[in-house]
């Protein structure tokens, strides 16, 4: 079944390899390595309980300077 050089016995195997394609592109979960948005750290985890209530001013910032003196340099950027 040939017209003008195409097969057609191919379009719907090109119409899955494009939904795939799509599919891999656009839809994958966002917890793969490669991930497209940055985990919270365990500063980030304090500031949103303090920012929620669970603890006062006292222990916010007695905890945030165990958190810092802990963390790599580049991690509490």
């Amino acid at each position: 079944m040939f017209y003008d050089g195409y097969h057609f016995g191919d379009a719907p195997y090109m119409v899955v390899r494009l939904v795939n394609a799509a599919f891999w592109i656009f839809a994958t979960p966002y917890g793969i390595p490669g991930q497209r948005y940055r985990k919270d750290t365990p500063l980030d985890i304090l500031k949103k309980r303090y920012a929620s209530g669970q603890i006062n001013d006292k222990e916010y910032q007695e905890k945030k300077r165990i958190i810092e003196s802990e963390l790599p340099i580049q991690d509490r950027l």
